[in-house]
């Protein structure tokens, strides 16, 4: 008798940068390794550092990014990365 080799569904996980304002929760963009997430949502907070003042002053929400796993299943039906600034043509997307 064979022995069965469970295989793995490591290709399945993904790791989300998340923008939130609010209570609003928006998938920003997707990696496959929690460095390239980590770099990314680096990169997104301190873009938001340097326009912090101009977003206030145009009373645009001043989103807030995390890292955190997902799944291919679990991204929104025709999802699309968001603007490091969490906002396009005046509207938090």
């Amino acid at each position: 008798m064979r022995d069965l080799i469970p295989v793995g569904r490591d290709d399945d996980r993904l790791w989300a940068v998340y923008a939130t304002v609010g209570r609003t929760n928006r998938v920003a963009d997707v990696y496959r390794s929690r460095a390239a997430a980590l770099a990314d949502r680096d990169w997104r907070a301190q873009q938001v550092r340097a326009y912090e003042d101009f977003l206030r002053r145009s009373r645009q929400p001043v989103p807030h990014y995390s890292v955190a796993p997902i799944t291919r299943a679990e991204l929104p039906r025709k999802w699309t990365p968001l603007p490091a600034l969490g906002f396009l043509r005046g509207q938090f997307i």
